[in-house]
């Protein structure tokens, strides 16, 4: 049963992720999020539209820090360890 729950914990937070980026770019549909499996830790890699990296970044990477934060928390009440790369 806790198989069940770590998969769908992992798809809550790669929905989390895309729901954030969706909400900051100009190009919703250019958002992408892969996931990528470890034994104990999932890498998310995002991938937004060429014109909307600045945004995704931020100011002093405050953004993506932000981001980051977030996806770790959730992940962490699952049971999971959460990484996010921003691929340009």
């Amino acid at each position: 049963m806790e198989a069940n729950q770590a998969t769908g914990g992992e798809a809550g937070v790669k929905e989390l992720l895309e729901y954030l980026a969706r909400a900051l770019v100009d190009n919703p549909d250019g958002v992408e999020v892969t996931s990528v499996e470890g034994e104990r830790s999932t890498i998310l890699q995002l991938r937004v539209h060429p014109d909307d990296v600045g945004k995704v970044i931020g100011k002093n990477g405050r953004i993506a820090q932000a981001m980051r934060t977030l996806i770790k928390a959730s992940a962490t009440r699952e049971g999971r360890n959460a990484i996010v790369e921003i691929i340009d």
